[in-house]
């Protein structure tokens, strides 16, 4: 009887691995989800990253909306209320009047 050779332990640790995980098509579904996870262009990080920069754009969106609809408001004003306008912020007055600014401390 010939001597029995030791078997080798990578071998033996490889047969005790279940056969699902020793499937060829396994490791390629492994290799594919690692990736698109963490190699890809479109990374998960990237995908999240790209959705906080839309949101915080939106956001400044409304906040622009809300500040352009004061602005058309404040302009209206001013052109419905020129005389007004130009006495309060300019302190312009009529010939025949004296104009007297209060401050107040």
């Amino acid at each position: 009887m010939p001597p029995r050779k030791a078997a080798n332990p990578l071998t033996t640790l490889w047969h005790k691995v279940p056969a699902y995980l020793r499937n060829k098509y396994f490791f390629t579904l492994v290799a594919f989800v690692i990736l698109m996870v963490f190699v890809d262009r479109h990374d998960v990080g990237t995908q999240f990253r790209l959705h906080s920069t839309v949101n915080r754009l939106e956001n400044d969106l409304e906040r622009y909306d809300e500040l352009t609809v004061e602005a058309e408001a404040t302009k209206l004003d001013m052109e419905q209320n020129r005389e007004r306008f130009a006495r309060e912020n300019y302190y312009m007055q009529q010939d025949d009047e004296d104009v007297f600014i209060i401050v107040n401390k």
